[in-house]
Parts: structure tokens; sequence; C-alpha cells
């Protein structure tokens, strides 16, 4: 059995820039960051029939902002995005080892009713976080996580983030988008994905494996950048585990009418 946490830091210098048109300004936010790495196995040797587990954490998370106390609220959203609400009040460094120990004992307890009569597998739990945009007091996340307890596959988890650095609070859509957006932008939404996935009437996506395509709807679950805004649909939320998660990638020309014109996301759009 072994732990090794690695944290290493670096800066982000402020810098602005145009784009082609001189429209607006893009003025890169600046950030510190530290990451966290854990790699973790566990092995039994008095136990032969304790199932082999591994554990692997590469997180990143801000350590410096201009305003301490958007830091504070940031950094607390980064620990329960990526660890639960279980670890949300801790320290990242506090958060990652106690859910290291947490997972280890929870892999013992199950591995309790284990017997030699049962085959042999792998719990598994990899995770990361990536900085996806970071210009123009916006900072857009993801986190993934890809986990097996057993069972007929493993399971896997997306989650991305549109972060206000002069508040330190998220962007909800209520922010980002117009009153009554949600039935239009539900429609952008699947017309992208039957290009995407090159039927004519989208209808037909239920051939491949979506559900109720007349039910699906924006899910909050969005991040944004120069290029558009992109919505990430989990495994089971709107299409059979086979098909995996479902990203929609919105470019600002097709939903421009749909965005607030004074909100936060309005010097990328327009």
């Amino acid at each position: 059995m072994y732990l090794k946490i690695l944290l290493t830091g670096g800066g982000i210098a402020l810098l602005t820039c145009c784009n082609a048109t001189g429209r607006r300004e893009m003025t890169e936010n600046h950030v510190q960051w530290d990451s966290i790495t854990v790699d973790k196995s566990c092995y039994e040797a008095s136990v032969n029939t304790l199932p082999s587990c591994s554990l692997q954490i590469s997180f990143i998370y801000p350590v410096d902002l201009q305003d301490n106390a958007v830091l504070k609220s940031v950094q607390k959203q980064f620990v329960l995005d990526y660890f639960g609400n279980k670890y949300a009040d801790m320290t990242p460094a506090d958060a990652a080892e106690k859910y290291a120990e947490d997972y280890l004992h929870s892999v013992r307890e199950e591995a309790a009713v284990f017997d030699d009569s049962m085959p042999a597998f792998e719990y598994y739990d990899v995770s990361d976080n990536r900085i996806l945009y970071n210009r123009n007091h916006l900072l857009s996340t993801t986190f993934s996580r890809e986990t097996y307890r057993g069972g007929a596959h493993g399971m896997h988890v997306h989650i991305s983030r549109v972060t206000d650095l002069k508040t330190g609070q998220l962007l909800s859509e209520k922010e980002v988008f117009i009153d009554d957006y949600r039935d239009d932008l539900a429609k952008v939404i699947v017309d992208n994905l039957a290009v995407s996935n090159g039927v004519d009437n989208p209808q037909e996506l239920e051939n491949l494996g979506f559900f109720h395509v007349n039910e699906i709807a924006p899910n909050g679950n969005f991040y944004v950048d120069d290029a558009g805004i992109t919505y990430t649909f989990n495994e089971y939320e709107i299409a059979a585990y086979a098909i995996g998660p479902v990203t929609v990638q919105l470019a600002y020309g097709e939903v421009r009418h749909l965005l607030r014109a004074d909100g936060p996301v309005a010097a990328i759009a327009f």
C-alpha cells in the first residue's frame, strides 16, 4: 500500500489581446494554481479475497486571486465538485487525504463479504479536473471521474462549471440566458444532436439509443469559452450507457439571440 502526494505551484500572467475584428479585449485572469496528485493502490496479503483497488487523483485548484474572499469561495467550490459535500469545508490537501482514507476503508468493508468463490475484480476510482477557459473574469472548469465497484461496467461522471471571478460564485443558466430561454435552447441542443449524429429528423435519435427526444433540455452542466457554450449530458441522462457521455457544442451564433446582452458572457459572445 502506498500513497504519493505531489504539490506543484504555478502562476498565470496578466495579459490582454484583441480579436480579429477589434470589437473586444480578452483579459487573462490572474490566478495562481497548485495541484495535488494521489496515486494509491491497496493489497492485503493476509486477506486473499480482498479485491485489488486503485485510486488516482489529479486535482488542480487556485491558491491566489486578487480578492482573498473570492479565492476562498472558488477554492471551496473546487473541493466540493471534486470530492463531494462531505469534504467541502476542508482544505484541498486535507480533502484529498481524507477522501483517499475513506476510499480504502470502504473497499475494506465491502471486501469483508467476499469469499474464494467470488470472481476477482479491481475497484478503481480515477479522477481529474481541467481549466478550460480563464479570461474576462470567467473561469470554466471540468471535472471527470471514472469508477468501478463491481457490476456490468464502470461509471463516468463529467461536471462542467463556470465561475464569475468578480464574485466567486458559479454562473447559473438564468444569469447567462434571457427569460423563457429553456424551450428555444432545448431545440438548439436537439438540432445539434441530430446534425452530429447524421439524422435529418431529431426523432430519429431515439433509434440510435437516445431517450425521449422531446424531453431533452438544458441541464446546467455547461462551460463557456471563446467559441461558444458546451453542454455535457452524463451516461443514462439522455441516452443509453453504450452511447456514453454526450457533449453538445453550441456556437455563439446559434444562441446569441438567447443570451443576456448585459450578462457575464456578453463580452465573449457579442
